[in-house]
């Protein structure tokens, strides 16, 4: 089983570091969610795995072998993101046709069943295109390239909801032909709730959470009711964080005592993907007022 592995990876800008010790490992196989809030460093720990940028310290390493300008290993990576890396007068047909050259074994049965999905027209040229027609361009590459690890840095960008739900169905279909590891960081957070297998947490430079989704799910609880209950129903449990009005609150939290019997007055219920990342991402500014 091929693995991808993060150890203490740093990465500063001059004074400003970004990176400050990023360990965790992706696996062959599974569909990864890569979350966090705006300037977590989310692209920045892409474009290092695909070499676009280069870490100031620690290693990245898959299956055993730096990353670190690695032909072999590059080959095996594939990143896409809102980087315009192609001439804008370039078509479409010759974007797929470079990239069939560069990585072999492009699937191009897939790519015209895609392109005629989405409608789009393959003689277009590139600097033509809206915004949201060039990530499609883009990510029918993605799930049309042979590579075992394919980063998704927010490929749903410029996308109606029609069209994000063909991507996502496009993607499963991909998966499901030919299983590779995807690793998808998006703020569209509940949306790829049915997709992902794993979640990582990007917060302040380093790894915050790193679980399986199932188990995630099913340990986020939103508390509710009167406050002394609560608080006596949560006595000894880690709170994320408390909203208090009048004499009712709410908790968040991840260690709710589901073997006690809950009090009359007090509800618990599950909290969704994007509300547990909420949650758990302003815990630090919470904490700190």
């Amino acid at each position: 089983m091929s693995e991808l592995v993060f150890k203490n990876v740093t990465k500063n800008y001059g004074e400003k570091r970004v990176l400050r010790g990023v360990n965790m490992t992706w696996q062959s196989g599974q569909i990864y969610g890569l979350l966090g809030r705006n300037g977590a460093g989310k692209s920045t720990l892409m474009r290092i795995v695909n070499n676009r940028t280069f870490a100031s310290g620690g290693a990245l390493l898959l299956d055993g072998q730096s990353v670190v300008e690695n032909e072999q290993a590059q080959n095996r990576i594939f990143l896409m993101s809102d980087a315009m890396l192609y001439p804008a007068d370039k078509r479409i047909e010759w974007l797929f046709k470079l990239t069939a050259q560069m990585y072999g074994d492009f699937d191009w049965d897939l790519a015209q069943d895609l392109a005629h999905q989405f409608k789009l027209d393959v003689r277009a040229r590139l600097g033509r295109l809206s915004t949201g027609y060039r990530t499609i361009a883009k990510l029918i590459i993605a799930l049309c390239v042979p590579c075992e690890f394919i980063l998704l840095d927010e490929p749903v960008l410029g996308l109606d909801a029609v069209h994000r739900e063909l991507f996502y169905r496009a993607l499963l279909q991909a998966y499901g032909t030919r299983p590779r590891t995807f690793v998808l960081s998006t703020h569209i957070i509940d949306e790829i709730a049915g997709l992902i297998s794993h979640v990582f947490v990007l917060e302040g430079g380093q790894i915050a959470l790193d679980e399986d989704l199932d188990e995630l799910m099913a340990k986020g609880r939103v508390v509710s009711g009167p406050a002394a209950l609560v608080q006596e129903w949560l006595s000894g449990v880690a709170v994320l964080r408390r909203e208090q009005l009048g004499g009712m609150v709410t908790a968040y939290t991840l260690d709710a005592p589901l073997e006690k019997p809950l009090p009359a007055g007090v509800t618990l219920a599950p909290m969704n993907l994007q509300k547990l990342f909420i949650e758990l991402t302003m815990e630090a500014e919470t904490n700190g007022q």
